[in-house]
């Protein structure tokens, strides 16, 4: 019941995105623009929410899961080959953003959802973590949030408006793109 490795997500879709990226005129100040970006990182998050759920519903084994999962990490965290200096500032803060997307996963597939605390709870700990300057303790709380997302448990977007910008607000908004994709794991259309 192996699945091609290409199924959930191709080096293709990301480089096709990337195109449009550095074919636009981009200004995160325009909504147009500000959708692609936000597009690019909702349509990765929807390869990882459907690998996640082709675990759950048995289609895939834990160690499939996770190479799967891995595959979509290394197309989508490698190196972006944009010139635009702007252009690639943005691209990583999205690829910043999926970082923790990643992380959850594997931690969900690897152990399933955290039990001793809400989502609020493991975000709070984490920018206590990233104030003191313990990002790995940061990322670990974060992606223990985000295994209670992708268990069902809601993000309530409120939590990133009390935190002081960073890393931490940065994997809220890519746990904020993985629980759309969880509750609708619809692909996103390249030419929207």
């Amino acid at each position: 019941m192996s699945n091609p490795p290409t199924e959930f997500y191709s080096e293709e879709r990301w480089q096709n995105w990337i195109g449009r990226i550095k074919d636009e005129d981009i200004d995160p100040e325009d909504e147009d623009s500000a959708r692609l970006l936000l597009n690019l990182q909702d349509d990765t998050a929807i390869a990882i929410a459907k690998i996640v759920a082709a675990y759950d519903d048995g289609e895939l084994e834990g160690e499939e899961a996770l190479a799967e999962i891995e595959d979509v990490r290394e197309i989508v965290l490698g190196e972006v080959d944009i010139e635009d200096e702007e252009k690639l500032i943005l691209v990583d803060g999205v690829q910043t953003s999926l970082v923790c997307v990643f992380f959850a996963a594997e931690e969900y597939v690897a152990n399933g959802p955290a039990e001793d605390s809400s989502v609020g709870d493991y975000l709070g700990a984490a920018a206590d973590a990233e104030a003191e300057e313990d990002l790995d303790a940061a990322l670990g709380y974060a992606a223990q949030a985000g295994t209670l997302i992708i268990d069902g448990e809601e993000l309530d977007m409120g939590v990133a408006e009390d935190l002081e910008y960073g890393l931490v607000t940065e994997w809220i908004n890519g746990l904020d793109s993985l629980q759309s994709a969880m509750s609708d794991p619809e692909v996103v259309e390249e030419d929207e």
